[in-house]
């Protein structure tokens, strides 16, 4: 790959990071970026591959929040196909979210 086509996943997980702050957590009412739902974006040739939890294994929103993910990311431009992987390791804590994320919710 070159730096040219690197800089351009980059950018592409940049923007799709981006895109997935629309993604709502039904429950807790906060975006999924900044709840630290997100363990991971990878993309290479139109193909995304996103790794997230859930803030638990019984998240009754489990199969709602998975398919905002997947069609949030398959309306980036240049995204054409999307793999979500749901994982329990390591488990999510509120440590995981961002700093306005705990602000709001009252943890700093």
């Amino acid at each position: 790959m070159s730096e040219a086509e690197r800089g351009t996943t980059e950018d592409k997980v940049a923007e799709l990071r981006e895109a997935l702050r629309e993604v709502i957590d039904p429950e807790l009412g906060y975006n999924v970026v900044d709840l630290g739902l997100i363990y991971g974006i990878r993309v290479e040739d139109g193909r995304a591959e996103i790794v997230m939890t859930m803030t638990t294994p019984g998240c009754p929103a489990a199969a709602y929040i998975e398919e905002g993910v997947r069609q949030r990311a398959l309306a980036v431009d240049g995204i054409r196909d999307v793999d979500v992987a749901v994982v329990w390791m390591p488990p999510w804590s509120p440590d995981m979210m961002s700093d306005e994320a705990k602000r709001h919710f009252g943890f700093a």
